[in-house]
């Protein structure tokens, strides 16, 4: 016995919004902490005793590493979406040339 599925394409175009909308959240908040977190806030918060250069240098790269790990994060959850998009048109095709099929309508 075989298994049976039936993929939506609704279904798939909602997850696909989801996916949009998370990357879209990431957005606003890599938003909110980019000028938290710029070398000059950093500076501003450690001061420029030559004790903190250390722990300044430490915490900005710490921030262009996060920014950067979450805008990857943010562009990989678009392209998901994408992917995803492509499957609910291709899914969506496929059934209108079924559904033409076995209404006679085929070629």
């Amino acid at each position: 016995m075989g298994s049976e599925f039936y993929i939506s394409s609704d279904a798939l175009e909602s997850l696909s919004k989801d996916f949009d909308t998370e990357a879209d959240k990431l957005g606003e908040e890599l938003a909110k902490f980019k000028p938290k977190t710029d070398s000059e806030a950093i500076h501003d918060g450690f001061g420029f005793l030559t004790e903190s250069d250390e722990v300044t240098s430490a915490y900005i790269d710490l921030a262009n590493h996060t920014t950067q790990a979450v805008e990857g994060l943010q562009r990989h959850l678009n392209d998901i979406a994408d992917g995803i998009k492509d499957n609910s048109s291709n899914t969506k095709k496929a059934d209108e040339e079924l559904e033409d099929l076995f209404n006679g309508e085929g070629k």
